[in-house]
């Protein structure tokens, strides 16, 4: 392995998660930028119904989709974290062809399977009949591109897993900007609607996954990828899915939970379910600065992990705490004051702007809750604990929303409804606090008993 400092192991803690977090942030804008102009283009430009197939029932099945994989990768992630800040450089690239193989087998498996089973699943989520063949038409093009969604992911994964985030938000931003010029080409120039949203972002995801193949075959530091040697390692598939599959389901808990939710909204109509989606584009700033610092407390946590520097991680998880608690309650305030001209942008139906704000007045002011939930995961997920937060996310998250939405019925009001957001966040929150105490506890216990173990024999 090269001999260069790695800052992540020795740098200013608070300045190093900053330097990590922000490019990560950025390109998680560029990112949701994807799906966002897509929904803001035939808002504008197709109406309420366009908008409602973009961003409704199909949005919640390609979130699903796409997050548990987006899971999956964090086994990889923090194996080669963890390789990484440990200096074990053979390991290191076998995690990185396995990852790779992985992730291209999982893209072409998934597509087929997608592709087939669209139409049957927007129908058990009661999508309205008037929206059904442009949301099937939306998610077919999408799902088309799956392989390329994956490749991107498990590429910017490992960038990100030995600390360079700066890369993949470069990327992002040149497959943004093909994503918009694209849709205004062609639902402005060739009036294509759904089917030209979809088309420019299947392209984008192609750019994407191109350029970080691209710079992964490039010689880089302590890490290359060739071709020639992607293959699918049993041991280290093993290893990466003992870790990525309990953070795959937590994560498609949150999206299960959220089709259950968007199923039950279905009932209530076009407005509310345009309203939704209106506000799922407001409501994502948060959630991507949030993720960022959990993605920015996982690597750091990982890669110090890896190095036995424990004081510096359980300080390193501190500083990401306290900064992502600080963004949450910016947001809180931004959100309810601000309500009103945001959810404008996306429409202009005045009774879908005020559903809108019955939305943001019941959820917005939970936000800090989910910090816990973010941080104490990313950081249980790189010293390789899964399995508990996980079980914490099935039950407090999905069985209990299951469970509220079915004791309401289908006559709920809206605002008893979306209150299984928050009220669930405050259940994980404090279980997975618990869980985090009683965890640090037991390493900071391990670590000095084995200090004690090597004077002993020294």
């Amino acid at each position: 392995m090269e001999t260069k400092e790695n800052k992540m192991l020795t740098g200013t803690i608070w300045k190093q998660i900053l330097v990590f977090f922000f490019p990560i942030l950025i390109g998680t804008f560029f990112q949701q930028l994807y799906n966002t102009i897509d929904a803001l283009i035939v808002g504008r430009f197709c109406g309420k119904i366009a908008l409602s197939a973009v961003g409704g029932s199909s949005a919640q099945i390609i979130s699903f989709v796409v997050g548990f994989f987006t899971g999956l990768t964090g086994g990889a992630s923090v194996l080669i974290s963890q390789f990484y800040g440990g200096k074990d450089t053979r390991r290191l690239r076998d995690a990185l062809h396995t990852a790779y193989g992985f992730a291209t087998l999982g893209g072409i498996v998934l597509s087929i399977l997608c592709f087939f089973l669209t139409p049957g699943i927007l129908s058990l989520m009661n999508t309205p009949e008037d929206l059904m063949s442009s949301s099937v038409l939306y998610m077919r093009v999408y799902f088309v591109g799956l392989i390329f969604v994956f490749i991107y992911n498990m590429g910017s994964s490992v960038l990100r897993a030995i600390g360079d985030s700066k890369r993949p938000l470069y990327f992002l931003i040149v497959c943004s900007l093909v994503n918009i010029v694209l849709d205004l080409f062609f639902v402005l120039v060739f009036r294509m609607g759904v089917w030209g949203v979809g088309l420019a972002t299947l392209v984008a995801q192609g750019v994407s996954a191109f350029l970080v193949t691209w710079w992964l075959m490039k010689k880089q530091e302590d890490v290359q990828l060739r071709i020639s040697e992607i293959r699918i390692q049993r041991k280290v598939l093993g290893s990466i899915l003992r870790i990525g599959i309990p953070n795959g389901i937590q994560s498609s808990m949150y999206c299960i939970s959220n089709i259950i939710v968007q199923t039950a909204l279905n009932l209530f109509g076009v407005d509310t379910m345009a309203a939704w989606t209106a506000y799922g584009k407001i409501d994502v700033l948060f959630w991507m600065v949030n993720a960022s610092f959990g993605i920015a407390a996982s690597t750091f946590v990982g890669q110090n992990y890896g190095a036995g520097l424990y004081h510096r991680m359980r300080k390193g998880a501190r500083v990401c705490m306290f900064m992502a608690l600080f963004s949450a309650v910016f947001f809180t305030v931004l959100m309810m004051s601000a309500g009103p001209f945001l959810l404008g942008i996306f429409v202009e139906d005045a009774q879908v702007v005020e559903i809108g704000m019955v939305m943001i007045r019941t959820i917005a002011p939970a936000y800090f809750l989910f910090v816990f939930i973010e941080i104490f995961s990313g950081v249980l997920r790189a010293q390789g604990k899964t399995v508990v937060s996980t079980t914490i996310s099935i039950l407090g998250i999905c069985v209990y929303r299951i469970a509220w939405v079915n004791i309401l019925g289908t006559k709920a009001e809206l605002q008893k409804l979306i209150l299984c957001y928050p009220i669930s966040w405050l259940i994980c929150a404090v279980a997975i606090g618990i869980y985090y105490l009683a965890e640090q506890k037991k390493l900071e216990i391990n670590h000095i008993h084995n200090v004690h173990d090597k004077k002993a024999h020294g």
